[in-house]
């Protein structure tokens, strides 16, 4: 199959080849019941892992470790991973709960209960998506409308704003009260998965819970600068260059317009800067008034990419990026793909043009 082949196939995945996916309302009483008691019920010593999506942000990793250092703080063994690349980058590399991680390699095999945290399908958790065979329960939790109901106890809210609102319910469900350490990791999940509390799903329930996490003394400032604020000065000329390439088409996503850029892996090496600086580039791009959608493109290989897109409301990305393979929120969502770079772009083309 030729590399245009194979981009177009992607666009040929059609959604309800994932499975059912998660329902609009709230969580219903009997899954917070048999989650709460898969938690209670378990044997004495029991294996406990937790798992989040490849390749995790914020909310995966904020949500999951501050989910095990609540479980810690009740008495419970806790081992935490997510699928290789196993590295924790910046800013993420200085979250409390980090010595709950493991390498996955070496993760148990057939846990008492897994939890897994802000994957919307079983594909996100790589070489781990095996424990969901071997493990005696496991519970997901997560807030994609496009969650493939994988696994046994669902958790899954699509309302909620991030992951770690989720978390923060469990966690109180269960009895166990917010300290400073739990508090900033589900904090640096909510505040990146709402955009520095920008995003639509900004509620007044979001302002109140992070009301409650500031509560235990963090310092916002401080953590929204890492966060948000900060970055190398490599990285900084290296968002000059992917600016200086962006292309803005007023036609595009049926005559919403679209503006996009990229970013390659010789980017990448003449600025002398690892892969992870580019996530925060899709925030960047997405500022230009004209354009609803955006979208950047990150080489991963000679032929593949990573690619992130964005709506200000008049275009369900999620859609477009479930529909190629991806998933995520109607504002916000992401994809991978193989193919050269104009044969990617021809393809989300034509799938933010579909009505």
């Amino acid at each position: 199959m030729t590399r245009a082949a194979q981009v177009a196939a992607l666009s040929a995945g059609a959604v309800g080849a994932i499975g059912p996916t998660a329902p609009a309302g709230p969580i219903a009483e009997e899954d917070w019941t048999a989650a709460l008691s898969a938690v209670r019920d378990l044997p004495a010593d029991p294996d406990i892992l937790l798992v989040c999506h490849v390749n995790p942000d914020g909310d995966a990793l904020g949500s999951m470790l501050g989910c095990g250092l609540g479980l810690v703080r009740a008495g419970l063994p806790v081992r935490a991973t997510f699928p290789a690349p196993f590295e924790l980058t910046p800013p993420f590399d200085q979250l409390p709960g980090s010595e709950l991680l493991v390498d996955p390699a070496t993760a148990p095999a057939a846990p008492d209960l897994l939890v897994c945290f802000d994957a919307a399908s079983a594909a996100r958790l790589g070489e781990l998506a095996d424990r969901l065979d071997t493990a005696g329960t496991s519970i997901v939790v997560d807030h994609h409308a496009s969650n493939t109901r994988f696994g046994t106890i669902h958790l899954v809210d699509p309302r909620a704003a991030a992951t770690s609102v989720v978390v923060e319910e469990l966690l109180r469900r269960l009895g166990v009260p917010l300290d400073q350490q739990i508090a900033e990791c589900l904090y640096v999940a909510l505040s990146t998965d709402t955009g520095s509390f920008k995003f639509d799903l900004t509620t007044p329930a979001v302002h109140e819970l992070a009301a409650r996490l500031l509560a235990t003394g963090l310092r916002p400032a401080e953590i929204s600068r890492r966060l948000f604020d900060s970055r190398p000065f490599g990285a900084m000329k290296l968002y000059g260059d992917v600016l200086a390439r962006a292309t803005f088409e007023a036609d595009a996503a049926a005559g919403r317009g679209l503006v996009w850029s990229f970013a390659t892996l010789a980017d990448l090496e003449r600025h002398g800067q690892p892969r992870h600086v580019l996530e925060g580039l899709i925030d960047a791009v997405r500022v230009a008034e004209e354009a609803d959608v955006a979208c950047v493109l990150k080489q991963a290989g000679a032929e593949e990419w990573t690619v992130s897109l964005r709506s200000k409301g008049g275009v369900d990305v999620a859609a477009v990026a479930v529909g190629l393979g991806g998933g995520g929120h109607r504002l916000a969502a992401g994809f991978t793909a193989d193919g050269t770079l104009d044969e990617v772009m021809s393809v989300i083309r034509g799938a933010l043009d579909q009505p």
